[in-house]
């Protein structure tokens, strides 16, 4: 496994799992700085993260990433939908 790193000079490594860099970047520009990051902040470390990485990496994480929101999508709409539901059987009720 390949070590990258963020600006701090934190080092990630590059498993193939997203979340061990989700994680990382919440810990160190989030919880560290008590929720004082913009997102210019995240952006600017996220695109310092991508300059490191080869092709192949780029590929495999955007993969990753585009499965995980599609998962978080359907997430938002399944609930979306069971809270219309529900609220149409209380009204039924």
């Amino acid at each position: 496994m390949r070590t990258i790193t963020l600006t701090n000079g934190s080092s990630v490594t590059l498993d193939g799992d997203l979340l061990t860099v989700l994680e990382t970047l919440y810990m160190e520009l989030t919880a560290k700085h008590e929720l004082a990051r913009t997102f210019e902040d995240m952006n600017r470390e996220i695109q310092h993260l991508i300059e490191q990485m080869s092709d192949e990496e780029r590929r495999q994480y955007l993969s990753e990433s585009l499965f995980l929101n599609m998962v978080s999508y359907e997430n938002e709409r399944l609930g979306a939908y069971m809270k219309k539901l529900s609220e149409t059987e209380t009204e039924k009720g």
